[in-house]
């Protein structure tokens, strides 16, 4: 007999692409994740429960379990969620230098910018994810030794870096996030940019010696910066779904992409229905940003009585099958 995720992955092959069922299951889907971050970083995996989870979603517990086999299985779809829009995030600053140390900089500084900008996303993925069952555990090793790789690097070109074994990187990555989960189980975390001088040092040293260490340590942190589009508000690079700042709107931008692809034409309380967004006002504000960022077009509420009539733009389009693949994705490659 199929398990219930087996059913989900059935149904939505049989379904194809956008549109119809598939999207009230992304939804749903979309609405748990949120809830599963809302509630880990209020109070953590250990009270983490399939009721709590759907009740705050506004949905079944049949339609979680439709979904993930258990709460340890939602955990860790959030847990591949928050490491891709990290990952998402850090990418374009680590690429946009060619030098090791360079790199490692940008990297770090914008990874330790995301943690401060979102309290929910640094509690799962640096904090509870360690005590979240062994599925999550291994995807965790999996992220470090990632991490591990790209630190390596520095021995490349360099005759003391040579000198190094590589179970180096492991020891600086290990450390660094050691680090930082210290910093997050205080009662009142510092913020994160502040460790950027103090890691550059520790992860420069073994790798360019003491001297570019004591340079790291006295360098300047950077300033916060991004894209700017319309009203001067900071957007990410095309093909991520919402600055980097904002990691619970990313997970909302999903709902109300999805929303309007289900229901296109639909007014601002129809698609707040469908997103779960039960705040008129957020929804309001939302819904201007995302046509402030051209994701969304309104052709109606020009004149008075006459509601907003939403449709995705072609942007938003490619962004809805985008994250519609990468759910679908997701649940296919998910350890059962």
């Amino acid at each position: 007999m199929a398990s219930p995720a087996g059913r989900v992955r059935t149904r939505r092959a049989a379904e194809g692409g956008p549109g119809g069922g598939v999207y009230v299951s992304d939804l749903q889907r979309a609405r748990l994740l949120d809830a599963t971050f809302a509630v880990v970083g209020e109070e953590g995996y250990r009270r983490l429960t399939v009721r709590k989870v759907s009740g705050r979603a506004g949905v079944s517990n049949k339609t979680f379990y439709d979904l993930f086999g258990d709460r340890e299985e939602c955990f860790l779809a959030a847990f591949e969620l928050a490491i891709e829009r990290l990952a998402t995030t850090v990418a374009p600053a680590w690429e946009g230098e060619k030098e090791w140390t360079a790199r490692i900089r940008a990297g770090l500084a914008t990874l330790l910018r995301a943690l401060d900008d979102e309290p929910a996303l640094r509690v799962l993925v640096f904090v509870e994810a360690l005590g979240a069952g062994p599925r999550v555990l291994a995807r965790r090793a999996e992220v470090l030794e990632r991490v591990a790789t790209a630190i390596d690097e520095g021995r490349v070109g360099v005759k003391v870096g040579r000198e190094l074994p590589p179970l180096t990187a492991e020891g600086i990555v290990g450390a660094a996030f050691g680090v930082i989960y210290a910093r997050l189980i205080q009662p009142e975390p510092e913020p994160m940019a502040g460790l950027l001088n103090s890691l550059m040092a520790t992860i420069v040293l073994p790798y360019r010696g003491h001297k570019d260490a004591a340079r790291e340590l006295a360098r300047q942190a950077p300033l916060h910066t991004g894209m700017q589009g319309k009203a001067g508000k900071v957007i990410a690079p095309a093909g991520s779904l919402a600055t980097p700042a904002d990691f619970r709107l990313t997970v909302r931008t999903h709902m109300v992409l999805a929303a309007v692809a289900e229901h296109p034409g639909g007014s601002n309380r129809l698609v707040s229905d469908a997103a779960g967004v039960a705040d008129q006002g957020q929804i309001s504000k939302l819904l201007a940003r995302l046509e402030g960022l051209e994701l969304l077009r309104n052709t109606g509420g020009e004149t008075q009585g006459i509601p907003n009539a939403w449709h995705l733009t072609p942007r938003g389009e490619e962004i809805a099958r985008l994250t519609h693949s990468q759910d679908h994705s997701s649940s296919q490659g998910t350890p059962r």
